[in-house]
């Protein structure tokens, strides 16, 4: 029904408490919900189910490799959901966002570029077949020899 927004039931295997700080990796499965700090990165195992939820309060410096995140927190790092992305009102990230589905509340800040899977796939895989030529650079490829010369600064 329209206006009507779908409710997301996430399970909670781990939690990391507000008093709590974090210092090193962390590797998890299932639902991990952050209300404290974790200074490392975040890494969820081969299920696409995984699911990260960082509290308004919580903290993360490090990157973020998990399938399903959702952010109402500050995250200095980059982050890689290859399933789904929802940051809330207070969601602040300092570092590139790549993504496959995105939701972002009016309020959540990103200071970084944002990527999409299928851009960030093709340029995961060099490109074979392509060469480096003047021809990319169209001010060069439309310049005779000596105009391209004097427009160099030394």
């Amino acid at each position: 029904m329209w206006g009507k927004k779908e409710e997301r039931v996430t399970r909670i295997d781990s939690l990391i408490g507000q008093e709590t700080q974090l210092n090193g990796d962390l590797h998890f499965s299932g639902g991990l919900h952050v209300d404290g700090k974790i200074t490392g990165n975040v890494y969820a195992g081969d299920d696409s189910t995984s699911v990260l939820t960082l509290s308004e309060q919580g903290i993360i410096e490090g990157e973020i490799h998990v399938p399903n995140v959702i952010l109402n927190g500050q995250v200095t790092g980059d982050v890689y959901a290859s399933e789904h992305i929802e940051l809330a009102l207070n969601a602040c990230i300092t570092g590139n966002v790549y993504y496959n589905l995105f939701e972002m509340a009016m309020g959540a800040e990103v200071n970084g570029n944002l990527v999409h899977k299928k851009d960030w796939d093709k340029s995961a895989k060099p490109q074979k077949g392509k060469a480096s030529s003047t021809a990319n650079n169209p001010a060069q490829a439309t310049m005779p020899n000596n105009q391209a010369d004097a427009n160099k600064t030394d």
